[in-house]
């Protein structure tokens, strides 16, 4: 059986066992929760650890507006019995240079709660997401930290190639961290 991954008029993309949908300002607890987490904030390279108060407010907030770059979704397994909030996957549009039209790149970046990890969440959603392509892109690009070999293996089996090595600061290690740095070319 093929799931359709089109993104639906609601802006969900069906992801196996569970969807992808725009955030709402009922996630803002669980999103707190999770990314209060010092491991969740430590993979990341924006979460701040320790979470402090109202950023969770503010992301989702942000999230939520229509003219912000980029899309921000939520990994919802409630319907099939799995938590509301497993993770959160995003597309940032990539511009060539400033002021210029944009070319069709995305930077995918994703986080899932730590209960969920190796649990295969983040390939389904990673792969959904290729799937519905829904910005319309040719190449998304990802990096992930070098001591986090399980999203890099997310992005290897969902069809990335590795570009390179490079560094990205983590506000939660507010450290310059080596990175692996790959590319999805979409057909």
């Amino acid at each position: 059986m093929v799931l359709d991954m089109t993104p639906a008029a609601d802006g969900q993309i069906a992801a196996g066992r569970f969807v992808l949908r725009p955030l709402r300002l009922s996630d803002t607890g669980l999103i707190a929760h999770h990314a209060a987490d010092r491991r969740v904030a430590e993979a990341t390279q924006n979460i701040p650890h320790p979470f402090p108060p109202g950023a969770a407010e503010a992301y989702v907030a942000r999230a939520m507006k229509h003219e912000r770059p980029g899309s921000v979704w939520v990994m919802d397994g409630a319907l099939t019995g799995l938590s509301e909030l497993l993770g959160v996957i995003s597309l940032k549009p990539m511009e060539m240079k400033p002021g210029c039209k944009r070319e069709g790149q995305s930077e995918v970046a994703y986080w899932v709660a730590p209960a969920f990890w190796n649990t295969g969440i983040a390939s389904e959603a990673v792969r959904a997401l290729i799937a519905a392509n829904p910005l319309a892109d040719r190449t998304y690009f990802a990096e992930v930290f070098q001591d986090n070999p399980g999203s890099a293996r997310v992005l290897s089996n969902a069809g990335f190639q590795y570009l390179g090595d490079a560094e990205a600061f983590s506000v939660a290690r507010n450290a310059r961290v080596p990175t692996w740095t790959y590319i999805r070319k979409l057909d």
